[in-house]
């Protein structure tokens, strides 16, 4: 019985297959009671048999790991013998009937998807077949005495609810054991997770301690009077070092991340110290790689804000240093764009936008996948772990904001985060100008920001090393500056002698730095108890900035240190009257490298379309709607759509015989459109022709694929009633709507437009491919004159007027506004190629006879739409009453 316990939850194979073993146990179990109910030689060498078969099924389906095809055929092997059993212990009136219910309960627990609910529904007609034949030809179930029913099925019920209860119990315990097995691995995860946190945690003490050293003793060698070859070796060994920080920075980050101890501290910064500080990092960077580096802040953003002024920081170098790896000529542009949301709430965009190489579309969905490289191959040669960005897209997640990316392979790639933050000074940032103070360049000779011979400072730090470097970089500003290796050394001076500052290193043996500082503030006859203590630490993070402020700290450098922040860091705690600032700090420097910050203002949502939207000019530019033209094929080339090749000329070309077609912008063509538009605004929502009539949609939606930011939607439509769309979309954009919020109205919207077009001649169609030869042929000789309506993105042939052109007319007009009482009156679009003035005014006679609208537009269609339906075609294009455009546009005051 042991032996059979421990097989049962042996813990070596999957707890399905442990269920399959009790379930299929518990069916073989009954199996035996059942084919004892016929009492007849036969049915027992079949259940024998049976016995064996289902043994050797259930062992093979688990050594070759098929358990569904084992249940599979055991449930089959079920639903052949219980009806076998059936009849022959006595159908109704046998304890047969009762289990049923097991074959039940064995298909629900051990088969999966599909196969499940198709044998449940086998069964059950089963069952019935069973009562059915049972009941309708009684002389097919075997005879059974009263007094052997009644006690077969007492029997059957008894043992029913043995067996069904013996195998909840082993399933509680396969859950049980399972439940157990899961919170100790979740136990051991958690331990590891707490191992792998100070792992890196102490890696990143470890390796900054020696790190600072380096940096250090480097930028002294770099403030001497080199020879060349040992200055550019020295700016090498420099450049290094960052990068080899910037590694460890993003390890530490993505391990906080990962374990949910990364924190957001929101607190009020200044957006325009902010931009200064992180364009004096990059501006640098990207003069020294040849790029030319652009700044473009839109002038409304308020002068305060209250945000993760770190993070958001990092979320941007990352970005910029990014953009600056991947790019080799052209430039780096940084966007800030500001909209208010309320009175003290504000959403902010930053893009960064470069002319680099791009990334492939494919490649989009994984660049933000940590530890991954796009296109490995060809960037094998730039340096990083492939941690920025993911570690970029966490943060903004983190501060509840938004990330996409836009990229064209080979022609550059656009970020844009998205922040809602809170207003601290409503005061308006303005253009200003900027003084770049980017501390040591290239063959610059270095000079102390201040000297303070009569200044006592106290560096605090067990490593000799880092004591040494703190020593050499401050030893030009003439402070008087002593050393100690420990708290307790530290407590000792401090009784003796009063320092104007103190630098503290927080991990240190016997007594850290916290400790150090709380015993300093209350030592008993101290002569330092207010003096400002600097944390100076290899543990960095923003949660230990917060930590350093709890605990009363007067400031917080991060290993490794310049020694510009060094300086600055003791010169803004040191009493003014000990200072002596040099001559060129602060008048020199001012107005060095100044930059001009450029006011820009992007859309929040644009709405754009195709040219075959047949809209006037004065709507397109007064609701902001661009358009991507397509291309008119004729025998003399292909030309765009409306601006080298309008609808008269083509018109005229056809009507010598020659032949003419539409064609949709390649996928290239939209890429470059996509990415003009992504300029203008921050989404950009393109509503295409009937995805059915053109390949227009397909391309622009393999275009999309290579912009986060660009949503295509099918308009189900053409022409104007196509515009129709791009109207209500562009008058809800202006509105600031939301993308959601248009592309659900569009979407709704579109099978309220009638879309009903009536053709002269059928020969344009037919040269199209819209028709058969054939067709065209009995058209034209019977004078048929099909109308033509889009439904669910298709042409269909909605009716067939017949006679001259003047009875056309009449008979379409009144069968397209039949229905008045539910015609959306305010806009009316008659689109027509190649009409006579004098039947443009019958059709607007007519009009205003059977439905007279507020504002109809007599709009020539475009040539790609002209050449497909020929001269003399016409369409009277509106929109139905409905809900969704209750709040529609205001149509143009103009009337055409």
């Amino acid at each position: 019985m042991e032996k059979w316990f421990e097989f049962i939850f042996d813990h070596r194979i999957s707890l399905r297959e442990r269920m399959f073993r009790v379930v299929t146990g518990i069916c073989m179990l009954a199996l035996v009671f059942v084919f004892s109910l016929g009492r007849n030689l036969t049915n027992m060498l079949l259940l024998a048999v049976s016995l064996v078969i289902m043994a050797l099924v259930v062992k093979a389906s688990i050594k070759k790991e098929c358990i569904n095809t084992g249940a599979t055929f055991i449930t089959i092997m079920l639903l052949v013998l219980f009806p076998v059993s059936f009849f022959s212990a006595g159908g109704f009136y046998s304890g047969m009937p009762e289990w049923f219910v097991l074959c039940f309960v064995y298909i629900g627990i051990t088969l999966e998807g599909k196969r499940k609910a198709g044998f449940f529904l086998v069964f059950i007609l089963e069952i019935l077949t069973c009562y059915y034949l049972a009941f309708y030809y009684p002389q097919m179930v075997a005879e059974n005495s009263q007094r052997s029913s009644f006690f077969d099925s007492a029997a059957s019920v008894i043992l029913i609810g043995v067996l069904t209860s013996v195998m909840l119990m082993f399933l509680n315990r396969l859950y049980e054991e399972e439940n157990k097995l899961s919170q100790q691995q979740k136990k051991e995860i958690e331990e590891l997770n707490k191992a792998e946190n100070h792992f890196f945690a102490s890696m990143s003490h470890e390796i900054r301690t020696p790190i600072n050293t380096i940096i250090g003793l480097n930028e002294i060698i770099l403030r001497g009077d080199i020879p060349q070859d040992v200055a550019e070796n020295a700016r090498n060994i420099q450049g290094a070092s960052k990068i080899l920080l910037t590694l460890i920075n993003d390890i530490l980050d993505l391990s906080k991340i990962k374990s949910g101890k990364m924190e957001i501290v929101n607190v009020s910064y200044e957006t325009g110290a902010l931009f200064s500080e992180i364009v004096n990092m990059i501006w640098v960077k990207a003069k020294e790689k040849g790029l030319e580096f652009r700044l473009h802040v839109d002038s409304s953003i308020p002068s305060m804000l209250c945000g993760d002024e770190v993070r958001i920081k990092q979320v941007l170098i990352n970005l910029l240093n990014n953009a600056l790896k991947y790019t080799s000529e052209g430039s780096i542009t940084l966007s800030v764009r500001c909209e208010r949301l309320g009175l003290n709430r504000v959403r902010v965009w930053y893009t960064v936008k470069d002319t680099g190489q791009g990334v492939k579309k494919e490649n989009i969905p994984y660049i933000f996948n940590a530890f991954k490289r796009v296109d490995q191959e060809k960037n094998r040669h730039i340096e990083g772990t492939g941690l920025g960005l993911s570690i970029v897209q966490q943060l903004v997640e983190l501060m509840g904001g938004e990330i996409n990316v836009n990229s064209v392979y080979t022609k550059g790639s656009t970020f844009i985060v998205m922040l809602e933050q809170d207003i601290v000074d409503d005061k308006e940032l303005g253009t200003f100008t900027l003084a770049s103070r980017t501390g040591i360049r290239e063959g610059k000779k270095y000079r102390q920001s201040f000297e303070a011979p009569e200044a006592h400072i106290l560096v605090v730090d067990d490593n000799d090393m880092n004591l040494m470097v703190v020593r050499k970089l401050l030893s030009e500003t003439r402070i008087q500056l002593d050393t100690a290796l420990s708290g307790i050394e530290c407590l000792r001076m401090t009784q003796e002698q009063h320092y104007d500052v103190i630098l503290m290193d927080h991990l240190m043996p016997e007594m850290d730095g916290i400790q150090c500082l709380h015993r300093l503030r209350t030592q008993p006859g101290g002569l330092c108890q207010d003096t400002p203590v600097i944390a100076l630490t290899a543990n960095a993070g923003s949660d230990n900035q917060l930590l350093y402020r709890k605990e009363g700290f007067s400031g917080y450098l991060a290993k490794p240190v310049s020694g510009a922040l060094l300086e600055a860091a003791v010169l803004s705690v040191l009493p003014k009257e000990l200072v002596n600032l040099t001559d060129e700090t602060g008048i020199s420097e001012i107005g060095k490298d100044i930059l001009i910050f450029e006011q820009t203002q992007r859309l929040s949502v644009m709405v754009t379309t195709d040219s075959v939207c047949d809209l006037p000019e004065s709507l397109k530019k007064e609701f902001g709607i661009s358009v991507c033209p397509y291309y008119v094929c004729t025998d003399k080339g292909r030309f765009l759509d409306e601006i080298e090749l309008k609808a008269d000329e083509i018109l005229l070309h056809m009507s010598g015989g020659q032949s003419a077609r539409s064609e949709a912008p390649d996928v290239e063509d939209y890429e470059r459109f996509f990415a003009e538009k992504l300029t203008e605004a921050q989404n950009v929502i393109h509503i295409t022709m009937a995805k059915h009539a053109s390949q227009g949609y397909y391309n622009a939606i393999e275009a999309a694929k290579s912009f986060e930011n660009v949503t295509v939607l099918d308009s189900g439509h053409l022409s104007s009633s196509l515009g129709l769309i791009a109207l209500y979309a562009a008058s809800m954009a202006e509105q600031h709507a939301t993308k959601a919020e248009i592309v659900k109205a569009v979407n709704d919207l579109k099978r309220y437009i009638s879309s009903a077009f009536i053709i002269k001649s059928t020969h344009s169609m037919c040269q199209a491919g819209q028709i058969p030869k054939q067709i065209q042929v009995v058209c034209d000789a019977l004078l048929l004159h099909p109308v033509i309506e889009l439904r669910k993105s298709r042409m269909v042939v909605r009716g067939v007027e017949m006679g001259d052109f003047v009875h056309m007319l009449k008979r379409y007009v009144r069968r397209v506004l039949l229905d008045a009482r539910n015609i959306d009156r305010r806009i009316l679009f008659i689109t027509y190629a190649g009409l006579e003035d004098r039947s443009i005014a019958y059709i607007q006679k007519l009009v205003k006879q059977y439905c007279p609208f507020e504002h109809v537009y007599l709009q020539k269609a475009s040539s790609a739409i002209a050449c497909n339906c020929g001269s003399g075609s016409f369409g009277l294009l509106f929109m139905r009453k409905n809900e969704v455009s209750a709040d529609f546009l205001q149509a143009s005051r103009s009337e055409k």
